[in-house]
């Protein structure tokens, strides 16, 4: 048995993010830095100032207590505990801890179909972000993201790839196309290409932010970029950075569930309850079946197939889904 190296559970962490730095996509490197924010707290509640002393039970103990302490579902459980499993192993690597001892993370089994997230915004909590942006920042740039990330229901990259040609003001709408030899490729190719149809409303404010705020500068193509800032086409972390911005619930004056006191932008990801443009996806999908949109409709306007669109999207109980078919048997 080799001696082990004595580490504190944050410097322990902060080696194991540099260590997956290259590996990771900014969205995950974030993610597993909030789920290792946990731990790090449950092991000052606990005194382990030294993590060669955990043990399989005192992680065991941890994963009630997460549990518990988020109220999570056992796919949360499995999501939380998936990436501990991955810290320790690392932590194995560097003599930190016992050799063996992530064989001790109880990592959940699922079902088929248990692991569609759920995470989603409501239609109610949308329309109070949208009302804050149009009375104190209509038509910026966070104005327009949100808007079309939630009134048309499309991809991260969609977005991103839009140029300001790719809008057509006077028949209102958006022209999505696959340009992958200018870096703006869409994840089905040019089976995505299509156009989408938007509201008069989202018309005007589009006008406003291309005639009066778009910086109008060009990205390395040459090109146009519709989400557009001083340096070019925006990036998607970007994008992630201020969707998370404004969902969180102190950008409409409410209280977060998170432990971080003062809520800082370029740190917005540790807010617990603020979520990614993905929730704003599947929340805006979830909305039109709800509204009794056609699901062919919502497929092909958010390019997802029916079958991924009931696994992954849409987040209507099934008391919601037998109310909507009702009116079919009536008779019955």
């Amino acid at each position: 048995m080799s001696e082990l190296d004595p580490i504190e559970p944050q410097e322990a962490v902060d080696l194991y993010l540099r260590h997956r730095a290259d590996e990771l996509a900014d969205s995950s490197q974030d993610a597993h830095r909030l789920r290792l924010k946990h731990f790090v707290r449950w092991c000052d509640n606990e005194g382990i100032a030294n993590l060669n002393t955990l043990t399989g039970r005192r992680l065991h103990e941890y994963r009630l207590w997460r549990r518990e302490d988020g109220d999570l579902n056992r796919v949360s459980v499995r999501t939380q505990m998936s990436t501990l499993r991955a810290f320790v192993q690392l932590c194995e690597q560097f003599d930190f801890v016992e050799t063996g001892l992530s064989d001790a993370v109880d990592v959940p089994t699922i079902e088929k179909g248990e692991n569609a997230r759920s995470v989603h915004i409501e239609y109610e909590q949308a329309q109070r972000i949208q009302e804050r942006l149009e009375k104190y920042e209509y038509a910026t740039l966070r104005h327009v993201i949100f808007l079309i990330l939630w009134r048309t229901g499309i991809r991260t990259g969609t977005a991103r790839g839009l140029d300001v040609d790719d809008v057509d003001l006077d028949d209102r709408h958006l022209r999505v196309r696959h340009r992958p030899k200018s870096e703006t490729p869409l994840k089905n190719k040019s089976r995505a290409e299509r156009l989408i149809s938007i509201s008069q409303g989202t018309a005007d404010v589009l006008n406003d932010w291309i005639t009066d705020r778009h910086s109008h500068t060009e990205d390395d193509y040459g090109r146009t970029p519709l989400l557009g800032t001083d340096y070019g086409r925006i990036s998607r972390s970007g994008i992630r950075r201020q969707t998370y911005w404004v969902t969180s619930p102190q950008f409409v004056g409410e209280e977060c569930s998170c432990d971080v006191s003062e809520h800082q932008y370029n740190r917005i990801y540790e807010c617990d309850d603020a979520v990614s443009p993905h929730a704003v996806r599947r929340g805006s999908i979830t909305w039109r079946l709800r509204s009794d949109a056609p699901k062919p409709a919502v497929s092909d306007r958010s390019n997802v197939s029916s079958e991924v669109l009931d696994e992954h999207y849409n987040e209507m109980t099934q008391t919601e889904k037998m109310e909507k078919r009702r009116s079919y048997f009536d008779d019955a």
